[in-house]
């Protein structure tokens, strides 16, 4: 389901006497954090937080926010979440974020009147990600989201299409 506000990260700490905020991002990259000028405090998009300086430290985003000077503003701010406006991200067509695709209705590519599921999480391994899908009688079920599996994904309509590996849904039959 396409969102328009959507969590990019958590805020975990300070940096420094100045006001400089640790964040942990939630996206494929803290490099994807420059391209945004406004984050949100919340997932309504109420509460603007204008991004004064942004730069990646190793797999953490160390930013600056406007009106946040000092240690005890920037301590304060620790455990929050942040949030990006979905219309200011920049990305390529048909591409998605994870957040979007948790809900989505998943079905066979070849037969697609065969449901498998729901797509409940999505575990970030490193190699490539694994899908969680509920099934219809409410076992779990993993798949990789490789190429090889993972076929469409349109989540403007809440539906994924896959190729399961061989043996995986044998006992939704």
């Amino acid at each position: 389901m396409i969102k328009d506000f959507l969590e990019i990260g958590r805020i975990v700490g300070t940096h420094a006497l100045k006001g400089e905020l640790r964040v942990e991002p939630w996206c494929d990259s803290p490099d994807f954090f420059k391209g945004f000028t406004t984050l949100y405090y919340d997932e309504k998009g109420t509460a603007k937080a204008e991004i004064t300086s942004c730069r990646s430290h190793g797999s953490l985003v160390l930013l600056c926010l406007e009106g946040v000077s000092g240690v005890e503003a920037a301590a304060a701010l620790r455990g929050k979440t942040l949030y990006i406006r979905r219309a200011d991200a920049k990305m390529p067509e048909g591409s998605y974020f994870i957040a979007e695709l948790i809900g989505c209705e998943v079905f066979d590519a070849d037969e697609p009147s065969r449901r498998y599921g729901t797509l409940t999480d999505v575990t970030r391994t490193g190699a490539n990600d694994v899908w969680h899908i509920r099934g219809e009688r409410g076992r779990e079920y993993l798949i990789p989201a490789i190429p090889d599996v993972v076929v469409s994904a349109d989540v403007g309509k809440n539906e994924v299409f896959i190729r399961p590996l061989k043996g995986i849904f044998d006992d939704e039959n």
